[in-house]
């Protein structure tokens, strides 16, 4: 194994200064490699809505400079003495969250996702008092508790989604028992986290209604991820046709919207799960829940676990995300972009082919 480095290291990232949201190099050190610290060289990073929330303070809680960048793959340059799980030269991946209490309820059941000291990747402060920075850098230091490797079978750049995404629509499928082959799914929404709703629901071999506001992306959906069905929210026709036929709903809008009409669209015992961060109230009226014993819920990405399980998931399935690689120096129109939705379905940075460092 390698040994720990008793001096800090500077890395760049790219990094927005402001609540405008624009990201350019930004030079920062590394804590020092601790006993259980894995230093992680970024190759690859995958950009996710949540990181406009959080660049843009949409969320009213963003501390800068921030270097976003949650769904992270790279490569183990140093690991500490008492590192037991990766040695030097494996390939692994970085979520959402990269520090937790490690002794209430939800850690010691192994979903530290729900942990209230929960550390985030980035924007946030790690115990050593510094602050967090995520994936849009050269390199990362990360206790080994919140690294995943990367099986064999799966390309770097495709894994990164699945960090965020890919666990994130996994993580409420197993938990709510919905994993029986033959159910009816709906996937409101057809973003990085939709997309791969549709492909991991199939997999699991439901029957997969896709839900969008127009018949934009009908062709998409049907003949380039292979859901069965696609109904189009603004119709009322097929809205009135589709009532009481779906067990589950997928709910990846990440904008104010009305949950009635996709309420009426489940059956008795459905389930809508709310998985968009959403700043302002939803509302229904209760009849609409009551008269099927129907529920709302929420769920917020996966375990390390579960994120084990959905990697492994993927290359038994033979699944990818569909993406679109750029380079670090495209990344500010990605985000642009992405904020328009338009990018199917997930932009991956090249972290390791961009040379940030000789940017800054």
């Amino acid at each position: 194994m390698g040994s720990v480095d008793a001096s800090e290291r500077t890395v760049t990232g790219w990094a927005t200064r402001d609540a405008a949201g624009h990201l350019s190099p930004y030079t920062y050190t590394l804590r020092k490699t601790g006993l259980e610290d894995v230093v992680v060289k970024v190759l690859y990073c995958g950009i996710c809505h949540t990181d406009i929330h959080q660049a843009k303070n949409h969320l009213g809680a963003s501390k800068y400079p921030m270097v976003p960048g949650h769904e992270v793959v790279g490569e183990v340059v140093e690991v500490g003495p008492e590192v037991s799980k990766y040695v030097v030269g494996d390939v692994v991946g970085v979520g959402v969250i990269v520090g937790c209490c490690r002794d209430c309820r939800p850690c010691k059941a192994n979903v530290e996702q729900y942990c209230n000291k929960k550390i985030w990747s980035y924007n946030d402060v790690y115990t050593d008092g510094r602050p967090t920075q995520g994936g849009f850098s050269s390199a990362m230091v990360v206790d080994q508790k919140f690294v995943v490797k990367i099986p064999a079978g799966l390309a770097p750049e495709q894994a990164a989604p699945l960090l965020c995404a890919g666990v994130t629509v996994y993580s409420p499928l197993k938990h709510f028992g919905l994993m029986t082959p033959g159910l009816r799914g709906g996937i409101l929404g057809l973003g990085g986290v939709g997309h791969m709703g549709v492909k991991v629901a199939k997999s699991m071999g439901h029957h997969v209604t896709v839900i969008s506001s127009s018949n934009k992306k009908r062709a998409e959906a049907m003949d380039d991820l292979g859901a069965d069905a696609y109904l189009v929210s603004s119709d009322e026709t097929q809205m009135a046709a589709a009532m009481d036929s779906l067990d589950y709903i997928i709910d990846t809008v990440p904008v104010k919207h009305p949950l009635e009409p996709y309420l009426a669209l489940l059956k008795m015992d459905g389930k809508l799960v709310l998985m968009g961060v959403i700043a302002e109230p939803l509302s229904f009226v209760s009849p609409m829940v009551m008269l099927g014993r129907k529920s709302i819920t929420g769920s917020f990405i996966g375990s390390i676990e579960e994120t084990e399980e959905v990697l492994r998931f993927c290359v038994d399935k033979g699944l990818t995300s569909q993406i679109e690689v750029v380079k670090m120096d495209y990344v500010n129109q990605a985000l642009e972009r992405l904020e328009r939705n338009d990018v199917r379905y997930r932009f991956v940075v090249d972290v390791a082919g961009s040379n940030i460092e000789d940017t800054a």
